[in-house]
């Protein structure tokens, strides 16, 4: 690799992070900026385009404040998945609200297409199930309702794409619209064995292919930094893109060859990589890790859509100050005293996909306190991800010993110790939270001929103790108030 470190952007749902990474695997500055995630209606969920993008030029500006003088030798992009952007070709400027992978506004627009009895034909193609979560249904919508959208589609001009192809625009000042197979094989447009869009899936959700970004191998070059567009100095190459969850998969599989990971952020992706393309029976989606070149590296994944927010939820329910007040009320009772907290606020994701599941606390008596809540708030979270695991487990036909986590919720050693509890599974953090980042700055160093960049952060392990009478009462109730939630809709 030339001289100079790796500026890895991580672009996420609540916030905008990038590290500068020597070849040596040293974090040599952070950066951080938050994102705000608005609701304009009930269900709905969307973000800034714009934002995102200054958010970008922000952390940059940043990070290169605090290393004056370094040498930048490639730019790694890691993102949110699923949420959708819609811009225009000429101005560069969005024409529509990002629209959240969490927003629901296409749950009308599944269910018909599920009336139709297209769900298989889509799920055999792409590898996903029909929910509002996947951005085909989310992109259908905006060419259904937003006239100027819908025109700039018939002009030629519109250019739409996940988060990842909206930053690429921009660095490159539009000099390229592309995006990888790990975010390309989430839209529900991807057809997984051929790896291209799939003219059906198109004309399914009647979305134009020519709206979409060319798809390259995730180690590709997505082209070069432009001049005047960040403080970077122009011709940078853009030598890594990758969806945040693949690249924090990538950066476990280089450490431990064969994990099973979990990143548990605002909602939890629950992955693996498999040695061939794998179709779910029990609720999971097949998708693709990431490409090398002509390799590519398929995966089955459980998506979560309501997972470390449950704690900020509960947080803002019980009037808390803060998620570590919310942690020393759970740890001041022995357990939630059959108490359960299914945190279906935006609808069940994997493996149970019910879009229209709401959310509820039960199993509440006369001795209940805000602990009690407090504690099945994080037991919610573990039990959400063990239900992934145990239907991974069903997929694979083979057992897994332990799990490797990720993610900003992961600080906290009182939900990994319920975790490992709950799934009575060894769990392993490695003691650093930029999972994704350095994931995607190891594929890019990998792409300059680089030696890996090392994984030189120590691991923290979570052993199960919990009494099996006591996880299998937990589970109990948990499947009982899964089963009421669902009734809700």
């Amino acid at each position: 690799m030339a001289d100079g470190a790796i500026l890895a952007i991580d672009q996420g749902t609540t916030n905008t992070k990038a590290l500068l990474v020597a070849s040596d695997g040293a974090i040599v500055a952070r950066a951080t900026r938050p994102m705000s995630l608005n609701h304009p209606q009930p269900g709905w969920a969307e973000q800034n385009a714009e934002h995102i993008w200054t958010s970008i030029v922000a952390v940059i500006d940043d990070l290169l404040a605090a290393a004056p003088g370094a040498s930048v030798a490639a730019v790694a992009i890691s993102n949110q998945r699923e949420t959708i952007v819609a811009w225009d070709a000429e101005t560069g400027r969005p024409v529509a609200p990002a629209i959240s992978w969490q927003c629901r506004r296409s749950s009308d627009l599944c269910a018909r297409l599920k009336a139709e009895g297209l769900e298989a034909l889509i799920t055999a193609r792409s590898g996903l199930g029909l929910d509002p979560l996947f951005p085909a249904a989310k992109l259908a919508w905006l060419l259904e309702t937003q006239p100027t959208v819908a025109n700039l589609a018939r002009q030629g001009r519109l250019r739409v794409g996940t988060v990842d192809s909206w930053l690429v625009w921009n660095l490159t000042a539009g000099a390229v619209h592309a995006t990888d197979p790990s975010n390309a094989s989430r839209t529900q447009l991807l057809n997984l064995r051929a790896r291209a869009w799939d003219p059906d899936l198109a004309r399914i959700f009647g979305v134009p292919l020519a709206v979409l970004p060319e798809i390259r191998p995730s180690d590709s070059a997505f082209g070069s930094v432009a001049a005047g567009v960040t403080s970077l100095a122009p011709g940078i190459p853009i030598h890594a893109v990758l969806g945040d969850s693949h690249a924090a998969l990538f950066g476990h599989v280089q450490a431990s060859p064969g994990a099973v990971k979990a990143t548990i952020g605002t909602g939890s992706s629950i992955m693996t990589t498999t040695d061939s393309l794998v179709a779910s029976d029990h609720g999971l989606s097949s998708t693709i890790g990431w490409s090398r070149g002509e390799a590519c590296v398929y995966a089955l994944e459980g998506n979560i859509t309501v997972s470390g927010q449950a704690a900020a939820f509960a947080t803002q329910l019980l009037g808390l100050a803060d998620e570590q007040a919310l942690t020393d009320l759970a740890l001041s009772v022995e357990t939630s005293d059959g108490v359960v907290f299914v945190p279906a606020l935006a609808g069940l994701g994997a493996p149970h996909w019910h879009d229209r599941a709401r959310g509820l606390i039960s199993g509440m008596s006369l001795g209940t306190r805000p602990a009690h809540v407090a504690r099945a708030a994080f037991e919610a979270i573990a039990l959400q991800i063990a239900d992934v695991v145990t239907a991974m487990e069903a997929d694979l036909g083979r057992p897994i010993s332990e799990i490797r986590v990720d993610g900003g919720a992961t600080r906290n050693g009182v939900l990994l110790q319920l975790l490992a509890d709950l799934m009575d599974r060894i769990v392993v953090r490695q003691d650093s939270p930029e999972a994704s980042a350095l994931g995607a700055a190891r594929m890019a160093a990998l792409a300059l001929g680089a030696p890996l960049v090392a994984d030189t952060a120590p691991s923290l392990r979570f052993e199960p103790a919990m009494p099996a009478a006591t996880r299998e009462r937990i589970w109990r109730d948990w499947r009982a108030a899964i089963a009421r939630a669902k009734l809700t809709a």
